[in-house]
């Protein structure tokens, strides 16, 4: 790469850092927040699922801006409706302007994310693509590493502290952009020429259901439906079992993101060479599963804590490995596949909040019940399909 791209990967990068990790700052406190505020489970999941759901309506919108007015013009609105998000969130305490600011963040998420890999992709060759990036998904994760260790030091100067920061730090980013990010030089469409009418959601859903990778898809639904299902309580619950601190979330979230880091750098290729996608699929599944089946009956906070780096642990293996299976089943039609794979993992990320919150405020054990009994008749499904896939190939050949 030259000196100029590499800057411009640089101002991308800390634009990534400083969005991921600015809303990771409030996860350490949100369960001690919304306590305060007299609200519960239902709140809680909400607050992910909206903002997942704002960014999933309004993503395939921001693209098609993204390409009309402008990959920096994006970035800075995006930046710019995170920081009103947070601001938001500090200067009020009523739930529903609360909701407000998750569909400002959502927003903000769905102009700023896809325009950043837009203008990766206008910086780079076709051979740097896949290292330029790595870099913005390495800053993303760090982001979510740091963010939250942040946020539960922060904590010990109030609840609303960390609000505060994550706007001022928003602000920073929308004044750093405006100044040092241009416009990237971007291929011209040759004059006369349209864009192919674009399919509706409702018809690629349909035609995702007649695809050889469907089971994969719906596997990834689930995966995200129960993830952030147990993402969206974990705080409220390791706060109403066992006391956690804001600060003893925040090691907790840090943690099993430090693990995900690890795990999908130099673990998954390795299993996956030795033993094949289908069996790994098999047994981190049924990992996952153990998880969640062992977290109802958890002692203390350290136990619980082992509980959920073993899941955090095991999804962090399932999702690249479900995303390499797609991708080989795909054939020439990449783009629709992992566009769907977004697509059903966006599903996933809004319903599994919204269930494990509601289901929270009636037993605190239910969305941990829910997602073991959905991951494990989504392991049988896998399994017979497996093997009816096995079957068909020895048939055919």
């Amino acid at each position: 790469m030259t000196g100029d791209q590499r800057k411009k990967l640089i101002i991308l990068m800390i634009n990534m850092f400083i969005a991921i990790g600015s809303f990771g700052i409030i996860i350490p406190i949100l369960p001690a927040y919304l306590e305060s505020i007299n609200q519960g489970g239902m709140a809680a999941g909400l607050m992910i699922a909206i903002f997942a759901g704002a960014q999933l309506v309004f993503s395939p919108i921001a693209g098609k801006w993204a390409d009309d007015y402008g990959r920096r013009s994006m970035i800075i609105y995006g930046l710019f409706g995170l920081t009103v998000s947070s601001f938001v969130f500090y200067f009020f305490d009523s739930i529903w302007m609360l909701y407000l600011s998750r569909v400002i963040g959502g927003i903000g998420a769905a102009l700023l994310i896809p325009a950043i890999f837009a203008y990766v992709a206008d910086i780079t060759s076709f051979e740097q693509r896949a290292r330029g990036n790595s870099f913005i998904s390495a800053a993303m994760s760090f982001g979510i590493v740091v963010g939250p260790g942040i946020g539960g030091f922060l904590a010990d100067f109030g609840l609303k502290a960390p609000f505060l920061i994550s706007a001022v730090v928003s602000l920073f980013a929308v004044f750093f952009s405006v100044a040092l990010l241009k416009e990237p030089e971007r291929a011209k469409q040759p004059a006369g020429t349209e864009r192919p009418a674009e399919e509706s959601m409702m018809k690629k859903l349909a035609r995702s259901v007649t695809m050889p990778y469907f089971i994969p898809l719906v596997i990834t639904l689930v995966m995200s439906f129960g993830l952030m299902a147990y993402e969206s309580v974990l705080g409220l619950f390791v706060d109403n079992e066992f006391g956690a601190s804001p600060q003893d979330i925040a090691l907790m979230v840090t943690s099993t993101g430090v693990v995900s880091v690890i795990v999908q750098l130099f673990v998954v290729d390795r299993i996956v060479t030795k033993y094949g996608e289908g069996k790994v699929l098999n047994a981190f599944l049924a990992v996952a599963a153990l998880g969640f089946f062992i977290s109802l009956f958890a002692g203390n906070y350290w136990v619980f804590f082992g509980i959920s780096l073993m899941i955090f642990c095991a999804t962090s293996i399932l999702r690249p490995v479900l995303n390499t299976l797609i991708s080989k089943m795909a054939g020439n039609e990449q783009g629709f596949a992992m566009g769907m794979n977004n697509m059903y993992m966006s599903i996933g990320n809004v319903l599994g909040p919204t269930c494990a919150g509601l289901l929270y405020d009636v037993n605190i054990f239910y969305p941990f019940m829910l997602g073991l009994v959905l991951l494990a008749v989504t392991l049988g499904i896998t399994i017979v399909w497996q093997k009816r896939s096995v079957k068909q190939k020895v048939l055919s050949s």
